[in-house]
């Protein structure tokens, strides 16, 4: 098993918490009476209730930013690197980035900048989503990754992207061990149908006997009735609606409700 998880995150079985960005300039519910000082006020509220409550990392991404574009705009790419930029000055864990829907290239150049050391992304296989045709290029992505030096930002790709399905019938254990040997994946990111749904566990069990040594990452769906099960299963989580206000995935965090979380995580990790 890779140990790069532990190399970034400092401990085993890394607990990564969403910080998502409210609404931002050029995205349909961006309100114009909310400077950008406004938006990094509340993302910096929720990243520091994520490290208080004991995460081991953050993930911030656009994901108010619905309905979601392909490939984002420069405003996007300005607006998340500087509020991203002061996420990271005021949290001493990791903080990755992760620019929806699917746009590496965009977060590679952000990561790049801020020096994050992981990114969340699409990377391969063509979807039918709620929001049209979603096709990828991996290996287009691989080769701006080599061209701005950006080889240590590893790649947590989305095998199953949520509000899709894939148009080729091949299952997901299949696809993870062509993706290993693409070289395409540092970690797997295994989703359930949509934010705050869980992934199924036997289609976890049935990838990793596909692909021993790579990272699986619980993607969606993680509370603290589930995580300890899943964990048994997979080498990290990804963590967002469970941790909101009233459960509500866009809402802002709830501190208790990490230290709920990471009071489950904690007792399975000792």
């Amino acid at each position: 098993m890779a140990n790069f998880l532990k190399d970034i995150f400092k401990v085993d079985k890394p607990i990564i918490g969403m910080v998502h960005l409210r609404p931002l300039p050029g995205s349909p519910h961006y309100d114009p009476e909310k400077s950008i000082e406004d938006l990094a006020e509340a993302a910096i509220k929720d990243a520091k209730a994520l490290e208080n409550g004991g995460m081991d990392g953050i993930l911030v991404s656009n994901e108010s930013d619905i309905p979601y574009l392909f490939q984002v705009g420069p405003e996007t790419v300005a607006s998340m690197t500087y509020l991203a930029a002061r996420v990271k000055e005021e949290v001493s864990i990791p903080v990755g980035i992760d620019v929806l829907w699917g746009d590496a290239k965009a977060a590679l150049a952000i990561a790049k900048v801020l020096g994050s050391k992981f990114i969340r992304t699409l990377m391969s296989g063509v979807y039918a989503s709620d929001l049209g045709l979603i096709n990828t290029n991996g290996a287009e992505v691989m080769r701006y990754r080599k061209f701005i030096g950006a080889d240590d930002i590893k790649l947590f790709v989305y095998i199953n992207p949520e509000f899709a399905a894939p148009l080729s019938p091949r299952p997901l254990s299949i696809i993870t061990k062509t993706l290993s040997w693409l070289t395409m994946a540092d970690a797997y990111c295994v989703s359930g149908p949509m934010p705050g749904m869980p992934p199924d566990i036997e289609e976890l069990k049935r990838i990793r006997s596909e692909v021993p040594d790579v990272p699986l990452i619980a993607n969606t769906g993680m509370n603290k009735d589930n995580v300890a099960e899943y964990l048994k299963y997979v080498d990290g989580v990804i963590v967002g609606t469970s941790l909101k206000v009233g459960g509500v995935t866009l809402n802002p965090v709830d501190e208790k409700k990490v230290v709920e979380f990471m009071k489950v995580v904690n007792s399975v990790r000792s």
